[in-house]
C-alpha cells in the first residue's frame, strides 16, 4: 500500500505500547503510522470530507491503545473518542489509557514515570516522563482535552444507537487476542459489521483491520477502499451498506 497521508516517517516512539501508554500481556499494540493513515483515509469518506472534527469509536478496543494513539495524533480532527470491549480487564486498562487524552491524565502519567525513575534508578523512565510532557504539549496545541468514554459492550449484541462518524478497529486474529461474548463460529466479521450497521448513523465509515490476507465482507457489500500492509489487511465500508 502506498501511503497517501501519513507520508512522513515521523518518530512515534513516544506512542509505542508500554512507553507512555499503558500495556499489559495479551493486549497488542498497532502500527502508529498505519493507524494515522487509515483514519485519514476514512475522513475523506465522511459527510464533509473531514473538514470538521468527527466522533471516533473503537468497538473492539482492548487496551484502548489504537483510539488513544489516534486521539493524541489527531486531536484537532476529533471531537469525541469512544472505546468499548467485552472484557472487563480491557475496559479498565482502556479507561486509564484514554485519560491520557487530557492534560491532567498526562501530567499524572509524567509524575508516575518520574517517580519510577527515582525509585528504580532507570534512565528509560526519565525519557518516558519527558515523552509524556511532550505529548501534553502536543495535545494542548491541537485543542486540549479530548472528550472520551469507555464502556463494556458485546460488539455482536449492540442495540442502542451510537453517535460516531468513524469506526477504526483491529479485530481479534487468534494470536494474542480472540473473539469473546456472543461471537458466532461462522463469519464473526460479517456478524460484527451487521451489528455495527444497526447502531451507527448511516453515513458513518467503518475501518476494519486484521492480520490476514483479505478482510472478508458480507455478500453484496463493496468496500470503499481496501488496503494491505505487510501481514495486515484492512477494509473501509459505509455503515448503511452493512446494516441488516
Amino acid at each position: 500500500m502506498a501511503y497517501r497521508y501519513a507520508t512522513e516517517r515521523t518518530d512515534h516512539s513516544a506512542l509505542a505500547s508500554g512507553q507512555v501508554l499503558r500495556s499489559a500481556p495479551g493486549f497488542p499494540g498497532f502500527p502508529v503510522r498505519l493507524a494515522s493513515e487509515l483514519l485519514q483515509r476514512a475522513l475523506v469518506h465522511t459527510t464533509d470530507h473531514g473538514e470538521r472534527p468527527v466522533r471516533l469509536w473503537d468497538p473492539c478496543g482492548g487496551s484502548g491503545y489504537l483510539a488513544t494513539v489516534l486521539g493524541l495524533l489527531h486531536r484537532d480532527r476529533l471531537s469525541h473518542v469512544r472505546v468499548s470491549d467485552i472484557d472487563e480487564d480491557a475496559v479498565s486498562l482502556a479507561a486509564r489509557n484514554l485519560e491520557l487524552l487530557t492534560a491532567e491524565g498526562l501530567a499524572a502519567r509524567e509524575e508516575e514515570l518520574r517517580r519510577s525513575a527515582r525509585d528504580f534508578g532507570r534512565v528509560e523512565f526519565v525519557e518516558r516522563g519527558e515523552a509524556a510532557r511532550d505529548l501534553a504539549a502536543g495535545l494542548a496545541s491541537q485543542g486540549g482535552d479530548l472528550p472520551h468514554e469507555v464502556r463494556a459492550a458485546d460488539v455482536f449484541t449492540l442495540t442502542d444507537p451510537v453517535a460516531a462518524d468513524v469506526v477504526v478497529t483491529d479485530i481479534p486474529y487468534g494470536e494474542m487476542t480472540s473473539w469473546g461474548g456472543s461471537a458466532p463460529e461462522e463469519d464473526p466479521v460479517g456478524a460484527m459489521l451487521r451489528s455495527l450497521g444497526r447502531v451507527l448513523p448511516r453515513h458513518a465509515v467503518v475501518v476494519v483491520t486484521a492480520k490476514t490476507r483479505r478482510i472478508a465482507l458480507p455478500e453484496g457489500v463493496r468496500a470503499l477502499e481496501r488496503v494491505k500492509v505487510g501481514t495486515r489487511a484492512g477494509a473501509l465500508v459505509r455503515a448503511r451498506d452493512v446494516a441488516p
